[in-house]
Formats: structure tokens, sequence, C-alpha cells
């Protein structure tokens, strides 16, 4: 498997953010649909640095918790972070 650029990485964890994780339910709106771009270009950047499931969970949940202010554990993230990873053949 061919590893992404990072162009092609953040429109794929883009789409992965938008449609497997999307912790505050917004993704059946379409004018919502750039609710989680700004966290793609760090995400793409970690997994392209080498980010294990560890790394990517802490970083989510820090997103809900901290950014979002949600309360932790939510239960997308387990399998979000399952598709980032998929994404550099992890």
């Amino acid at each position: 498997m061919r590893t992404p650029t990072y162009a092609e990485l953040q429109t794929l964890v883009r789409e992965c953010l938008w449609q497997d994780w999307d912790p505050i339910g917004v993704n059946h709106y379409e004018s919502a649909s750039d609710e989680y771009d700004s966290y793609a270009p760090t995400i793409a950047a970690m997994l392209l640095d080498g980010a294990d499931t560890y790394r990517l969970r802490q970083h989510l949940r820090r997103l809900e918790t901290e950014t979002m202010g949600l309360s932790p554990f939510h239960p997308t993230t387990d399998a979000a972070v399952s598709k980032l990873l998929e994404l550099v053949g992890k």
C-alpha cells in the first residue's frame, strides 16, 4: 500500500472525522461539513509521523473534552482511530 501524500491524507482524515468520528453529531447537516476540518492537518501530520493507537486516541479525546467540552470516552473515538490508522496502512 502506498502511503498517501500529506495533502491526500488531510482530505482522507477530514472525511474520516466527518463520517466516522463526529462526536457532536452534526454530520447529517451539510452546512456543518467543515466542522472538523481544522483538526485534519495536525492528525495527518501525526499519522505521517508514525502515531500509534494510544497517541491518536489521546489526541481525539483531548479535542472532545478540552476543545469541545464533551464528556470523555465518546463511543465513536476508537473506531475512528482504527480507520485513521488504516489510512497509512497500520
